[in-house]
């Protein structure tokens, strides 16, 4: 909105006023009003949620170090979800399709939170939504991405090949050609792609979800992770930086890095008040919402495979629960962890919560950073 006022409007009256057409000067606004539009929103939100007795509510079978955070107000991730969406409605160029479906991706799995955390909240329990109700309307979600991207890739707008870090020349694609001209086998054609994307989204939506277990833990290694993706975004769109690191340049992804700095920008904000002792959690509706978004914002800028790394510790966790689960169920109540998700299980060996989070917002920042070096190792 201000890009078309300011930019497409005004700036053949006031001059200075071009500066807006440059993506960096409108991320770091982006940025920046997200930031402060999450801290000036947070006391409001927190005093709301008191006020409606919106808590949260351990399980008993969790830490017992957990319980004195009951009643802590939850829900939270609403306020980030505005906070992403107002700055990128603000600065980006609307115009560019690529930022409405990253737009879509956040409030659609924010809502999947959202009525997780609502059936949690109404019920005082610690039951939501049933796993495989959950399970459902993600994958629906992420199928629905799916869609959209086929319809961009129709319109020669995306691309369904991967980019492998360290191979410049291996780009895969996941489309198999030869079935798509014939109507009757398009489904199966397209099979591997909606498939491969949908399990990309839905992991990591659910790995973030898995992390927010720790005061300022998930939201801190969204910073690192946002911001990754935000350098990632920016030089795929842009003609020398894509030439000189070779990348597969499209110019539409230069508008997701407003959407990526504003997502920056927004985990700073909410950070200011999750962090130890945290005055709210984001609870599902932050947490899904954040990890949808940045799924498909790696999928859509071609960096799935990178994704591994940025979101590392997300990773992790999430598997930290898949072998502690299997493990449990093969091997007649045997368990690997002595509590999962991974950080759990660190505090049940003696370490402190606050060195837990510092420790895997350090290993976030090391993924990343690696993830960043590859560009140049191709």
């Amino acid at each position: 909105m201000l890009y078309y006022l300011l930019y497409e409007q005004l700036q053949r009256y006031v001059s200075p006023f071009r500066v807006f057409r440059y993506t960096t000067f409108r991320t770091a606004f982006a940025s920046l009003t997200a930031l402060f539009l999450c801290i000036a929103l947070g006391p409001w939100l927190i005093n709301r949620l008191r006020e409606f007795q919106i808590g949260q509510y351990i399980r008993e079978e969790g830490p017992k170090s957990h319980q004195k955070k009951a009643g802590t107000p939850t829900m939270g991730g609403v306020l980030i979800i505005i906070s992403i969406v107002v700055p990128t409605l603000l600065w980006a160029d609307l115009t560019y399709g690529y930022v409405w479906i990253a737009i879509g991706a956040l409030v659609a799995f924010g809502w999947i939170g959202f009525l997780d955390d609502y059936a949690k909240v109404t019920r005082q329990r610690n039951l939501g939504l049933s796993g495989r109700r959950k399970l459902f309307y993600q994958f629906a979600a992420a199928l629905g991405v799916s869609a959209l991207l086929l319809v961009a890739r129709a319109n020669g707008s995306f691309s369904t090949q991967i980019n492998i870090p360290f191979d410049k020349q291996f780009r895969p694609s996941l489309i198999i050609e030869p079935l798509l001209h014939n109507p009757w086998t398009y489904v199966v054609g397209v099979a591997p792609f909606c498939i491969f994307v949908s399990l990309v989204v839905v992991f990591t939506s659910n790995a973030v979800n898995l992390t927010d277990g720790l005061d300022g833990l998930a939201i801190g290694l969204m910073v690192v992770a946002a911001g990754a993706l935000t350098v990632l975004a920016y030089a795929g769109g842009h003609v020398e930086l894509a030439q000189y690191l070779e990348l597969a340049r499209n110019p539409r992804t230069s508008e997701l890095t407003v959407f990526c700095g504003s997502m920056t920008g927004a985990s700073l904000g909410f950070l200011w008040y999750n962090a130890h002792p945290a005055e709210i959690f984001m609870g599902d509706v932050g947490s899904l919402g954040l990890g949808g978004a940045l799924a498909v914002v790696a999928v859509l800028i071609k960096q799935e495979v990178l994704l591994l790394f940025i979101g590392g510790v997300f990773i992790l966790e999430a598997l930290s629960v898949v072998l502690q689960v299997g493990s449990y169920k093969l091997r007649h109540g045997k368990r690997i962890f002595k509590m999962a998700p991974l950080h759990h299980h660190f505090e049940q060996i003696g370490w402190e919560e606050s060195k837990i989070i510092a420790r895997f917002w350090i290993a976030g920042l090391v993924m990343a950073l690696f993830a960043l070096s590859t560009l140049k190792l191709r």
